[in-house]
């Protein structure tokens, strides 16, 4: 692999190198041992222990990551990590499901897949009675018992349980994002957002219900369509016990007690508790009607008075004395 796609020079690191890969071990040997050193002999574990040093000597000068990629500038510690890496931008993914038609970067990736097929979670807390088929899932769970945050961030005093993040959070005082779609450019911070994204173009929707033919790209939007078959609704309000199937929701349930509008329109000062209420808005100053009745040529800002004035179409009375 040569410059361009991340692999460094050794002998562009320091004056005192050769070019010769003993002699570099030699030179390296005078750095770390005050000029007390042996000439290396020609055995093999001696010329490993060589491009071991050369391998050091490449991370102390690269700030430990001495493979970069190419395409989007991301650095590694090892060059098996961008191997991995440059899967995101080529498309491959060797590891196959043999139940499905899941494929994944990596091999890690494939073993918790496979576990949604066989339901086995071994794994359990003793606090809550969570489950999981991962034993560093159930590591990181433990952390919501223990409070435990052991990611901080180097540039404010946030901290975190998780890694990925910690890695989201920098990315607010970087601007960094180094995982880019070769598709079409989108580029993200973590590397979970870009998996996510690349499922719209393969199609892939690894997220299947057992109750009918509905499937999700994501985890989260089955467990949403989920309470539609269960009609479960967790999450409730404190103030006048309205639930909800979904948190998100219930978030814009409580701006109503809370009075909070955050949707602020630009030419006016209205402002809107929910965006939708503010796109139609703006339709007044726009003068845009984009919904029409099939039936005939009525056209409206707002997607409730469409169906308020279908009525007159279907005869649907639905609010009867």
């Amino acid at each position: 692999m040569d410059d361009s796609s991340g692999e460094h020079s050794f002998g562009e690191l320091c004056d005192g190198h050769s070019g010769k890969e003993t002699d570099h071990s030699v030179h390296l040997k005078k750095e770390g041992d005050n000029g007390n050193f042996h000439q290396p002999d020609n055995s093999t574990s001696k010329v490993q222990d060589s491009k071991d040093n050369v391998e050091r000597r490449v991370v102390k000068h690269t700030d430990g990551k001495p493979y970069m990629c190419g395409e989007c500038g991301y650095r590694a510690a090892y060059k098996s990590y961008l191997l991995v890496h440059l899967r995101t931008h080529t498309g491959e993914r060797p590891y196959k499901c043999d139940q499905c038609d899941y494929s994944a970067i990596q091999k890690c990736d494939l073993d918790k897949h496979l576990a949604i097929h066989t339901g086995v979670k071994p794994y359990t807390c003793g606090e809550c009675g969570y489950s999981t088929s991962n034993k560093s899932y159930l590591s990181v769970h433990m952390r919501t018992h223990t409070g435990d945050k052991p990611f901080n961030c180097d540039h404010c005093d946030f901290s975190a349980s998780h890694k990925f993040t910690l890695e989201n959070h920098r990315a607010k005082h970087t601007g960094e994002k180094p995982f880019m779609c070769g598709e079409c450019g989108y580029r993200s911070t973590p590397r979970a957002n870009l998996v996510r994204h690349m499922k719209m173009h393969t199609g892939e929707k690894s997220f299947k219900c057992d109750q009918c033919d509905f499937s999700a790209t994501q985890k989260s939007n089955l467990v949403q369509h989920m309470t539609k078959h269960t009609g479960e609704k967790p999450f409730m309000c404190g103030e006048c016990g309205y639930r909800a199937a979904q948190k998100s929701t219930l978030s814009t349930h409580m701006r109503i007690h809370t009075g909070e509008k955050p949707y602020k329109c630009d030419q006016c000062d209205y402002s809107a508790i929910q965006k939708f209420s503010l796109d139609q808005h703006l339709a007044k100053h726009t003068g845009e009607k984009p919904f029409m009745c099939r039936e005939c040529k009525y056209k409206t800002a707002s997607k409730c008075d469409l169906a308020k004035h279908m009525r007159i179409h279907t005869g649907d009375k639905p609010f009867k004395w």
